[in-house]
């Protein structure tokens, strides 16, 4: 039986652990001890930080693996490049994965290839004079973390007088002794999902994002197809293209993130894994194939076949969330059944503890729908949430 191995084991890992077992192979999944969904599923496990990438190496080079994956964080990509590179696997080599993990060496990456990107600087935390570092910047601003993810460490300065407390609550989220300053382009978050395998994109997916404001946008869920003119979307693809070439990205899924400006597409950052907020099924309902299915393949070095030409099905999802912290009373769905509401998760029980959404791993469920129209599908998308009660006190 051929082997597989899993890094993480959360909330948007398991679908992935369930399809590979649905697949034939056996599951070998790492991650750090927690109440996390995928050990009660998994064949074997390792319970081992998914970001130490010599213990990564050492456990699947004993267990001979034949493919290892993730989908939905990036905190482990590089474990995957530097596993495939060793092991000759099919995935992402560990130097794109390193520009992937660093959103310092993805901009500068951009801004090498002539890629769409907000203007920046590298900023020390102990610059003693930001403001003439980042001159001719323009108000406002984002900082980020270069090393977080989740939207973890990023946040929206509007004036000078938040340096100190941005900076603080940046420093909190990095291992690292600098940070990213870029201006805030405003215009309007879309996003991409796209793979790209042997040298080749085979499709480009843009999609739309709802988005929660907060400290900055975080996502909190999609839809496809977006409404863009052609010229736009064209545009969009040409950008990604590019971003990919940047950045070396080969044999894996891209999570693309962007800002529509005056028509113009601005590239925020790719990610060398599918997109979390339930983009994967994204995929799978829109293409109408088991994206989870394509990207298996791909690691275990087997063609993925992707056709994509035959089938557009519009969809939405979106996350189900708290406004406060708690614990979780009761939950009801009141849904009757209709095919067109394609999954309601719940990701606690009544009795655990929820966080007030802020992040997106404060999510604590989702729901996904598809119609015969993107309104449809956004109809029957919001229609069913309200007929979701979840108590939290």
């Amino acid at each position: 039986m051929k082997k597989i191995m899993i890094l993480g084991a959360g909330t948007y890992q398991v679908p992935l652990i369930k399809t590979a077992k649905k697949l034939g192979l056996y599951t070998i999944v790492v991650s750090i001890p927690g109440n996390y969904p995928g050990f009660e599923i998994a064949d074997k496990v390792y319970y081992e930080n998914t970001v130490d990438e010599d213990k990564v190496l050492e456990i699947a080079q004993a267990e001979q693996i034949d493919g290892i994956v993730t989908t939905g964080t990036d905190v482990c990509v590089q474990s995957i490049g530097k596993v495939c590179d060793a092991m000759n696997l099919c995935g992402i080599s560990r130097e794109a994965a390193i520009i992937a993990n660093n959103k310092m060496l993805m901009k500068t990456k951009y801004e090498e290839f002539g890629v769409r990107t907000a203007r920046f600087r590298q900023v020390s935390f102990d610059d003693k004079d930001i403001p003439k570092t980042i001159e001719g910047l323009e108000f406002p601003l984002i900082f980020k973390s270069v090393d977080s993810s989740g939207s973890r460490g990023i946040i929206r300065v509007d004036s000078y007088d938040q340096f100190e407390s941005s900076m603080a609550y940046v420093k909190e989220n990095t291992k690292k002794d600098y940070f990213l300053i870029e201006e805030f382009v405003i215009g309007e978050e879309f996003g991409a999902q796209a793979f790209v395998y042997n040298g080749e994109l085979s499709f480009i997916l843009p999609h739309g994002d709802y988005v929660f404001h907060g400290d900055t946008g975080v996502p909190i869920g999609h839809f496809a197809p977006y409404q863009l003119s052609d010229e736009v979307i064209e545009d969009a693809k040409a950008q990604l293209r590019g971003a990919a070439k940047a950045m070396g990205l080969n044999n894996c899924a891209i999570n693309a993130d962007f800002i529509l400006k005056d028509n113009k597409t601005y590239v925020l950052e790719l990610g060398g894994r599918c997109g979390a907020t339930c983009l994967a099924e994204l995929v799978s309902i829109y293409y109408d194939f088991d994206y989870y299915e394509k990207i298996l393949k791909v690691a275990m070095g087997e063609d993925p076949e992707f056709d994509i030409t035959s089938h557009a099905v519009p969809n939405a999802s979106h996350l189900l969330m708290s406004d406060k912290d708690g614990i979780i009373e009761s939950q009801t769905d009141d849904n009757t059944e209709d095919e067109r509401i394609c999954e309601i998760q719940f990701d606690y029980n009544p009795g655990e503890e929820v966080h007030k959404f802020r992040v997106g791993p404060h999510r604590i469920g989702h729901i996904i729908t598809k119609g015969e129209s993107l309104e449809e599908a956004q109809d029957v998308l919001f229609k069913a949430m309200d007929k979701i009660h979840i108590n939290v006190k």
